[in-house]
């Protein structure tokens, strides 16, 4: 092996890679500037749809509440719904979105209370659908200062304190960190989002440096050059090496600007909250910065383990389209246990610690959090040095096959 040719190689396939466009676009293009246009379209028509949904007063259709008077007043006074003429349909109105939420009041509702009795309103309701979701929440809340409004009258009727049916208040306080509040938020997003960048980061150029030599009739050339043969798959990795790397970086650096931006110009729009919607926003979660400097670390054998791979697939077709048709579907391979350690009450454990990238996704989140579990860090990045030096050996044995090299 020797140094001064594979780094030849490297720079001579780095100096063809920044003049070719595809790759340009994939690794400096897209996540420089498209991502960041699509975080901050999202974020902005999210902003518009939550803040429009806030605004708006449902409409309410009422049941039944020909003898309760004093909660059809009491409701068409709640100025955050609104109420329209019952209906036969209402079901189906409700369904198409043209009422929120239904409340149905059984018969005798208050005649039933005033005799000591106890009577159920019901609430239907749109699940999954913004708008009805938030009229119910404003009809829960209407009905739950009701009922503690019809409590408190009868007790003082009966010369009895409040406290008898409150005797203690619930307060709610958060005692973790920021840093593992932020972690727990987004901590299981960022190796996801950091695993398909370097899966698809090293794509391209392994794509083009193999299957795209053999169609351009370059392959040979560069065998015929005084180099052997480990030199010229070391410098075309390290090339691969670079683009799977260099796109998270360019990514990582990118999307924390557009964060930091989209913090100062959304933030306070989601936190004033609107009528009934309740508050929300506020600052963006923050992180450990050990955590994400031990998260790059435990990138690096990824990095590795991918462009190899990807590189010894790439060198088994024999055009650009025929890799292109190998290498595209591994990304559903990647993608699935990434997705997998999003899931809540997915915890790393020893044997979780040998499964290549839902190990990267479950320690991450972990580090991001501020949690370090050192025998499982070390049990897997020592795993994924191992997959990475697999991945090249065999990348290596590919290109001493000649049936691989000279496949037409």
């Amino acid at each position: 092996m020797n140094t001064h040719n594979i780094f030849t190689v490297y720079t001579k396939e780095l100096r063809d890679m920044l003049r070719d466009r595809r790759t340009l676009i994939s690794m400096i293009v897209i996540p420089t500037l498209v991502m960041p246009l699509i975080l901050f379209a999202v974020g902005f028509i999210g902003m518009k749809v939550v803040k429009k949904a806030r605004a708006e007063v449902p409409t309410v259709m009422l049941l039944g509440a020909a003898d309760a008077p004093g909660v059809r007043n009491a409701l068409a006074a709640f100025d955050e719904v609104r109420i329209v003429p019952e209906t036969a349909d209402w079901k189906q109105r409700v369904a198409d979105k043209d009422v929120r939420a239904v409340v149905e009041v059984p018969a005798g509702f208050e005649a039933t209370l005033a005799a000591g009795g106890e009577a159920r309103i019901k609430l239907y309701h749109y699940e999954g659908e913004l708008k009805s979701g938030m009229a119910l929440r404003r009809l829960r809340t209407f009905f739950t200062d009701l009922r503690a409004e019809m409590v408190e009258t009868r007790l003082t009727e009966r010369g009895l304190p409040t406290s008898l049916v409150k005797p203690f208040e619930i307060e709610a306080q958060n005692v973790a960190p920021p840093e593992k509040v932020g972690g727990n938020a987004i901590g299981g997003f960022l190796p996801y989002m950091i695993v398909i960048l370097c899966f698809t980061g090293a794509m391209y150029p392994a794509i083009d440096l193999t299957a795209g030599e053999k169609e351009r009739g370059t392959m040979e050339t560069i065998l015929c050059s005084p180099i052997g043969r480990l030199d010229l798959v070391l410098g075309k990795f390290l090339m691969v090496l670079t683009a799977s790397v260099g796109t998270v970086a360019i990514t990582m650096l990118s999307g924390a600007a557009t964060f930091m931006i989209a913090g100062s110009l959304m933030g306070g729009a989601f936190g004033g909250g609107g009528s009934g919607g309740g508050g929300g926003g506020g600052p963006l979660p923050l992180l450990n910065p050990l955590g994400l400097i031990g998260m790059v670390g435990m990138i690096v054998p990824f990095a590795v383990f991918f462009s190899a791979l990807q590189l010894s697939i790439a060198l088994a077709a024999k055009t650009y389209k025929e890799a292109q048709s190998y290498v595209s579907p591994l990304i559903i391979v990647v993608i699935l246990p990434a997705v997998i350690g999003m899931l809540p009450g997915v915890e790393l454990n020893a044997k979780l610690s040998l499964v290549p990238v839902l190990n990267l996704s479950l320690v991450s989140k972990e580090m991001v959090s501020g949690v370090f579990n050192w025998g499982y860090i070390a049990l897997i990045f020592g795993s994924s040095c191992a997959y990475a030096a697999a991945a090249l050996g065999l990348c290596v044995a590919m290109f001493n096959r000649e049936d691989v090299i000279f496949r037409t």
